[in-house]
């Protein structure tokens, strides 16, 4: 590939010039004690970094960015550490999901208007990843993402436990009585191990893969410990290779096509990845230029088996499926069901670049012919209760209640739902559908992961850990249980989950694809006459930007006026 000059920079817009304002800007950085030579000329990397003391998965990325930095400076560039908004999941309410929009705004921002020729995005929590993603595709500079990497196993009583999932399966037995209180702090205090991001294939550890499968990270990257001593080495080693990237002009634009989106796809299909995924694939593609909709996620479900034998839908870790072969080794079974010819940031294609890979432990990356599940990790089901679709995650779900049909339990909102679930008169059995409405992106607001209900009380008492719940929220990717998710159109906007009643009949039907509301479409009309909107969730600030340009999930709840290709214009320098 034909190199650039150091002329064509774009740096050299703000440092190469004998003019007043070139002088100024030279004039700035030698104040801070960097020599002429060490920016002018060279390839600026800006580090974005989504380090936070608030977010325990980033803690740290100050120590990754000087690894970068190193290579960078190794291959004749100059490395700057520009600090971007961190999405610690957990700590951010109502949901970092609110903010991912932001995250990537800034992203695009920070590259436009700063002297820099190419990026390092630092991030891994859930939505940092598509954030910063989307941003960088917006700002059509050369990229490359580093991935935080998981945090290593944990053990309870001698058997794996994993961030996330056994909190939540923990918690219910915390309730049914059947963990005590002592055993509840331990679990507090030993179930997250070391910095990193969730250990199970949560939508952390989901993006990260989807990215490496897309061509943005370092093939192998994402399942590296992050407290590994070759995530380090990895880190530099991308430092090296932007600089690369810059000088080849290679932009995110010359990697990404359709065909990528969709190897996406296909990967997190075989690892079993979070229905999160939906979402943000969807955007980080429409902002690439390229359409990808629910129907290409349900296509490539019924066509893909579970190979990745990890928790929510497996028994291991993300340290185990590291040195299990990773996602070079899934990518590997699964290159029949790939486009080969997609490009990634190596320089190699694909096909190359899993050419070598190999999986060691069968019991943690299984063959074509010897899966974990044969249940798609994705399907979409539709019907008069979800025209745009819902999600639901079959390999996390009770076999048995993949085909059911039961009354409706109505929830209005998340207040509605904590104030009555325990409640020991509440009407319900283990046949009832948990509803719970108005928790999309305009009634959360953010789309918050309020879609794994809780179980009644009662019911726990029983032995009772399943039953099918439906909202318009999200799920988080580390959670478990029959979960239709994403409900589209969503409640807050008149979608038809608002018309629901208490006792209104529900059927779900996986075989069929449908997700269907036994009520006559003369009464669901009775009652839309009847339907007032909510009171607006935001009033001022990026939260009411957020209500008045979002999208719905099938649109990947981008805001409408960032879609499109990427590649803005540069501000004018005076």
């Amino acid at each position: 590939m034909k190199k650039r000059s150091a002329e064509d920079l774009r740096s050299q817009r703000w440092f190469g010039a004998d003019t007043l304002k070139a002088f100024m800007h030279r004039q700035r950085m030698q104040q801070v004690g960097h020599g002429r030579d060490e920016f002018v000329g060279r390839p600026i990397v800006a580090i974005l970094n989504t380090w936070s003391g608030l977010s325990p998965c980033h803690a740290h990325l100050r120590d990754r960015a000087e690894s970068v930095a190193r290579g960078v400076i190794a291959s004749g560039g100059f490395p700057v550490e520009l600090p971007v908004m961190s999405l610690g999941e957990v700590m951010v309410k109502p949901t970092t999901m609110l903010y991912r929009n932001m995250l990537a705004m800034e992203t695009e921002e920070v590259l436009r208007s700063h002297p820099v020729d190419g990026a390092i995005l630092l991030g891994g929590c859930d939505k940092t990843g598509p954030g910063m993603i989307m941003g960088a595709v917006s700002a059509g500079l050369p990229c490359m993402f580093v991935p935080a990497g998981p945090m290593i196993n944990a053990t309870w009583r001698g058997e794996k436990i994993g961030a996330g999932t056994h909190s939540k399966q923990y918690w219910e037995e915390y309730r049914a009585g059947t963990i005590t209180q002592k055993d509840w702090i331990k679990l507090e205090t030993g179930m997250t191990r070391s910095v990193g991001t969730c250990n199970v294939m949560g939508t952390a550890s989901t993006m990260t893969l989807a990215i490496e499968a897309l061509g943005l990270s370092p093939m192998g990257a994402a399942s590296i410990p992050a407290v590994d001593a070759d995530h380090q080495r990895m880190a530099t080693a991308a430092g090296r290779r932007i600089v690369d990237l810059i000088w080849e002009d290679c932009t995110p634009a010359k990697i990404l096509s359709r065909e990528s989106f969709l190897n996406a796809i296909v990967a997190i299909a075989g690892c079993g990845g979070s229905t999160n995924a939906a979402i943000h694939i969807i955007a980080m593609a429409r902002r690439a230029g390229f359409s990808i909709t629910l129907a290409d996620f349900d296509a490539i479900g019924r066509k893909i088996p579970l190979l990745v034998n990890l928790m929510p839908a497996g028994e291991h870790l993300m340290a185990d499926f590291h040195f299990a072969g990773g996602l070079p080794a899934v990518l590997n079974e699964l290159r029949d069901h790939l486009h080969l010819e997609a490009l990634t940031v190596s320089g190699q294609t694909l096909g190359s670049a899993i050419a070598d890979a190999e999986a060691p432990d069968r019991a943690v990356i299984r063959t074509l012919d010897t899966p974990v599940s044969t249940l798609p990790a994705y399907a979409v089901v539709r019907g008069n209760l979800a025209p745009d679709g819902a999600v639901i995650k079959p390999t996390a779900a009770t076999a048995r209640l993949l085909q059911h049909r039961g009354p409706a339990l109505v929830f209005e909102n998340p207040t509605d739902m904590t104030n009555r679930i325990d409640d020991p008169a509440l009407e319900v059995t283990e046949d009832t559908v948990l509803v719970l409405r108005n928790a999309g992106p305009l009634g959360g607001p953010g789309m918050p992961e309020w879609g794994n209900l809780p179980m009644p009380k009662r019911l726990l008492a029983k032995g009772v850990r399943d039953m099918v719940r439906i909202s318009d929220a999200r799920m988080s990717g580390t959670h478990y249980g029959t979960c239709v998710l994403h409900v589209a159109p969503e409640a807050a906007i008149g979608g038809p989950l608002a018309l629901v009643q208490d006792g209104d009949i529900i059927e779900l039907s996986l075989e069929e694809r449908r997700l269907s509301l036994l009520v006559s479409e003369e009464e669901l009309a009775r009652r839309r006459k009847k339907w007032k909107a909510p009171a607006p969730t935001a009033s001022r600030g990026y939260s009411k930007l957020f209500a008045e340009h979002v999208t719905q999930a099938p649109e990947g709840c981008d805001f409408d006026f960032l879609e499109g290709a990427g590649g803005v214009k540069d501000f004018i320098i005076y």
